[in-house]
Order: C-alpha cells, then sequence, then structure tokens
C-alpha cells in the first residue's frame, strides 16, 4: 500500500514514521515533508504539484496512493478531504463542513451549545465597540479569541481588562491576524489545569444509519506551552508534551465520554457530516469537572509525538478502518508506559529567530536512549546527508519508559546527544509545577 501524507511539521514526521512500520505499508510520500521525513525509512519527499489543495490533489493523482492522511488543518478547512475523495482517494481528514469546528470558534461554540457539550460560557463579536462594552461589563480573567484559523496565535488570555481591551484592538482594528480576527469569540476563564485527548473519527450518514458511527479517544496527553520551566515566559506552538497524563481519574475521563465525547458524536451525526479523520479534544478539567476549550480537527502537535509511540496497533489499519467504516471493530490497543517529548526550539522563538543553523545528531546515542526524534523545523542540507533549521520549533525528542520517570529521563539523556546553535528546550516537560493553571 502506497500512502500519502499531508504536512511538513513534527506531526507529520511522527505519522509518515508510524505509518511506515506498517506491513501493509510499501511507500509512504510525504508532501512536502521535511528534513526528518527525508531520512525515514520508507519515506520520500515529493514537492506538492501546485499551491494550494489543487496541488495537493494534482500530486495525488500523479503518485496514486491506495490512501491519504492530511496532517494539518488548513488544507481540511479549504475541502482538500472533498477534492481528494471525489478524485478516488481514500483520505483520512474530515470534509470541509466538519473542519469548520477548527476554522470557525464561533462555529464550534455554537455547536457545542446546540448538542449541550460542556465548555465555557461565552459571546461572539463582529463589532469592536460592543466587545469592549462586553469585557467592561464581565471583567478579567477573561479569554479573547480570534474567530478564524490563527496558526495558534489567535488566543490571549487576559489578566485585566487592560490586557483584554488591547486584544480586542489588535485582533479587530488592527488586523494583526487579519480576516481570522475580523470577529472575536470572548469566553469566561476556566480554572484547572490543560489535557489532550486525541481520537479517531469515523462518521457519514451512511454509518450513523447502520449504529457504526464512532469516535474512539486515545490516551491522554498534555502539551506544555509556556516557553520556560515552570510555565513562564511567552505561549509557544507547544515546549513538550507527555501521555498519558497521570493525574487525570477514571470519573474525570467517564465525565469526559458523557459530557463531551458523546454529545460531539451525536452533533456530527445530527448536522450530517462526512468526518473521517482525527479529532483534537483540549479540555480544561475543572472542580466542576471537564469542559471543552476547543475543537482541532487533526492530530495535535506536539502531543502526537507523544501519544503515537504508545500505540500496540498497526496505525495504517486504523487509518483504513476510518476511511473504510470499519472503526466501530477495530480494537485499540496501548502499550503499558509512558512517553515524554521534550521539543527544542531556535534561539529568540516565539519571536524573531536565525534560520539555517547545522544540526548534529549522535544518531547512536539517541537510540541507545531508546529515544525516537521527530522533526518539524528543519530541511536537508546542501549535501543532501544532514539537516539545518528551517523553523522555530525544530525538532522532539520522544522516549518511552515502563514509567514516566524512565521515560522523562531518557528523553533528556537522549536530548544531550541533539545539537545545533542557540538552540533552547525546557528542562521540566511533564514534571510537577511545569503544567499551566488556567486557559491557554
Amino acid at each position: 500500500m502506497k500512502v500519502l501524507v499531508i504536512g511538513s511539521g513534527g506531526r507529520e514526521h511522527a505519522i509518515s514514521w508510524r505509518l511506515a512500520q506498517s506491513s501493509l505499508v510499501n511507500e509512504v510520500v510525504c508532501v512536502p515533508g521535511n528534513g526528518g521525513t527525508q531520512f525515514e525509512n520508507k519515506c520520500r519527499n515529493v514537492k506538492p504539484a501546485a499551491a494550494g489543495i489543487d496541488g495537493f490533489v494534482a500530486t495525488a493523482v500523479a503518485e496514486k496512493p491506495d490512501l491519504v492522511v492530511v496532517g494539518p488543518e488548513d488544507p481540511l478547512a479549504a475541502g482538500v478531504a472533498d477534492k481528494l475523495w471525489a478524485a478516488g482517494f481514500p483520505t483520512v481528514g474530515p470534509c470541509a463542513k466538519g473542519a469548520h469546528l477548527e476554522a470557525s470558534k464561533d462555529f464550534a461554540k455554537q455547536f457545542m451549545s446546540k448538542y449541550g457539550v460542556a465548555c465555557a460560557e461565552s459571546e461572539t463579536f463582529t463589532d469592536a465597540a460592543a466587545a469592549r462594552a462586553y469585557v467592561e461589563k464581565k471583567g478579567a480573567p477573561i479569554v479573547i479569541k480570534a474567530d478564524g484559523l490563527a496558526a495558534g496565535k489567535g488566543v490571549v488570555v487576559a489578566a485585566t481588562k487592560e490586557d483584554a481591551l488591547k486584544a480586542i484592538d489588535d485582533f479587530m482594528c488592527d488586523g494583526t491576524l487579519g480576516a481570522a480576527g475580523a470577529s472575536v469569540v470572548i469566553e469566561e476563564y476556566l480554572q484547572g489545569v490543560e489535557i489532550s485527548i486525541l481520537a479517531a473519527v469515523s462518521v457519514t450518514p451512511e454509518l450513523a444509519k447502520s449504529g457504526k458511527a464512532r469516535i474512539i479517544p486515545f490516551q491522554t496527553a498534555r502539551d506544555h506551552k509556556r516557553l520556560m520551566d515552570g510555565a513562564k515566559g511567552p505561549n509557544t506552538g507547544g515546549m513538550g508534551a507527555i501521555s498519558p497524563v497521570a493525574d487525570v481519574t477514571a470519573d474525570q475521563l467517564v465525565q469526559f465520554h458523557d459530557r463531551i465525547l458523546k454529545p460531539t458524536l451525536d452533533g456530527l451525526i445530527a448536522e450530517e457530516m462526512d468526518y473521517r479523520g482525527f479529532i483534537f479534544f483540549g479540555i480544561m478539567l475543572t472542580e466542576s469537572g471537564p469542559k471543552l476549550l476547543e475543537y482541532n480537527v487533526r492530530l495535535g502537535d506536539p502531543e502526537t509525538q507523544a501519544v503515537l509511540p504508545l500505540m500496540d496497533f498497526d496505525f495504517a489499519s486504523l487509518c483504513k478502518a476510518i476511511t473504510e467504516g470499519t472503526l466501530c471493530d477495530f480494537d485499540i490497543r496501548w502499550k503499558k508506559g509512558f512517553v515524554c517529548a521534550p521539543v527544542v526550539v531556535s534561539g529568540g522563538y516565539p519571536g524573531a529567530y536565525k534560520k539555517g543553523m547545522p544540526i548534529t545528531l549522535d544518531e547512536k546515542a539517541i537510540e541507545a536512549a531508546g529515544a525516537k526524534v521527530f522533526v518539524a523545523g528543519a530541511v536537508a542540507d546542501e549535501s543532501g546527508k544532514g539537516m539545518v533549521t528551517s523553523g522555530g520549533r525544530v525538532l522532539a525528542v520522544s522516549a518511552f519508559g515502563a514509567t514516566f520517570d524512565e521515560a522523562w529521563k531518557a528523553s533528556y539523556k537522549a536530548m544531550e546527544a541533539v545539537s545545533f546553535k542557540d538552540m533552547f528546550y525546557r528542562k521540566d516537560i511533564g514534571l510537577p509545577g511545569a503544567a499551566e493553571s488556567g486557559e491557554l
């Protein structure tokens, strides 16, 4: 089986790596891929045939894959899954209607309200003056979210009214996020600790009628978004992740299923969505139970780099089950253990940073530590034998252990075998005090 993977980040490297491990898979075509996928077993990088989603479809037509897996949200929101299915390619990733759950926070909040998903109270505004008046009335802390896709930059947790009003001005008046910030969702601030739950989804009107529509959750995970140890410093795209999360209780998982997962499935069915792919539940564990912060319509990053190594089943078979409507019969099993995956970033990130820094990896030392490097912001160098940095989040060092302590020590031991100029990483991923309290 040939599989085509769309995307170029650490998530896509992990997806490609896991697919390549399947005996069903002969080749993984990464479009465009990165420096990590370029050197991965069974993987081959290909530039898109053209810009935009039509380029991905044209590449699929040229490559003739048996299956396509879409990594990032932007092409999904633009309808790439719709076009790939129309061209005859089974695709893991929701069609555009389902992808709107991430593409519009207002749509997502309306969906949550309509189907009784436990979440924060909110209001949506298209007028800046009305948004300011609402903040003046509600006070702070309060959360300001740009309605559209903003590459993780569209959420401000405002500790003061002044911070909230500035966020409104930045998004709605100054256009710092372009069209994504033309309208905003203003939410109540939720106190608690955050977790992520990724899940496989196979929902179509036909599957709903036959009773075979399913959402099957994966292991719990936790992303660490603040730049520095102790959950301090600016918000980033993710400084590391762990899985599973030991402090999540069985009762909280039951509440998640009853108050978030089940009503989400009911909503997908009622809205007659074609949603065959993955979903990400961003959850705050509050005193009154789990509450949904957001949907992502794909696997999380860097959570994927922590969750996929725990899979004790064939990932390619799972992807086929999603597209073929047999997820209801799929046996998902997990390794008994933990994964810790700290992320290495370029100096200066999430602000300005330099690119083109040569990366040194001691592969033998990394393997000896029982770790795997998943590349995000790096490409092959001119020699074609090494890599240089090309982004802010450069790579994750993911390690498995029978206990969390073993996984943590292995990941940071392997980190000693990674080197490039001005590299930076947190030293406390998964440790007490590392998790952020309150919404991010």
